[in-house]
């Protein structure tokens, strides 16, 4: 079963997305890392990640892009943190063409849930700003939209965190 989450910068969704995991079934439960840690700040981000998963029982794997390649270790539940770190690394580190793109990150989406029984996908909202920004930012801005369309439609559980409040958008209510 896919769940995407989705949420503003800051919104609670990773927190949200780890309690998923926690609750997935089976013992495997895999974190799979796509942030490069760039400069200080990209530094100071990955270790508030590390130490929010800690003592949780997950295993942490890196991977920055070709997501097709990667072989996890059993067939359990995987956290993919996060859809925008991902593309970014895919259009800026390895380039092609915006369907190249998408393709190369919608097989390793496949492959990662042919891998696992649960697949919580981190994404962000970040349309809605109204800021005007260069040329290669709007066509990032236009293929994260385009990848979350593509995954929503994929997904059986779609959540929006909003100020740490998790509202599902598509997919059977939890109850309380």
């Amino acid at each position: 079963m896919m769940h995407l989450i989705t949420g503003a910068s800051a919104s609670g969704k990773s927190v949200y997305a780890e309690e998923q995991l926690v609750k997935a079934e089976g013992p495997d439960k895999y974190y799979l890392a796509t942030m490069r840690a760039w400069g200080a700040e990209g530094e100071t981000r990955v270790k508030k990640h590390r130490a929010m998963r800690e003592g949780k029982g997950f295993e942490t794997i890196e991977a920055f892009h070709t997501l097709n390649q990667v072989k996890l270790p059993g067939n359990g539940s995987l956290m993919l943190e996060c859809m925008s770190n991902l593309l970014a690394n895919e259009q800026f580190e390895i380039g092609g063409t915006d369907e190249e793109i998408l393709e190369r990150i919608q097989a390793g989406i496949q492959n990662l849930e042919a891998q696992t029984k649960d697949l919580v996908i981190v994404t962000n909202e970040i349309f809605s700003d109204g800021c005007s920004y260069d040329a290669d930012t709007l066509r990032y801005i236009r293929l994260l939209g385009t990848l979350n369309i593509w995954l929503a439609k994929q997904a059986s559980l779609v959540t929006e965190v909003v100020y740490g409040i998790p509202i599902r958008q598509k997919g059977a209510r939890e109850h309380a």
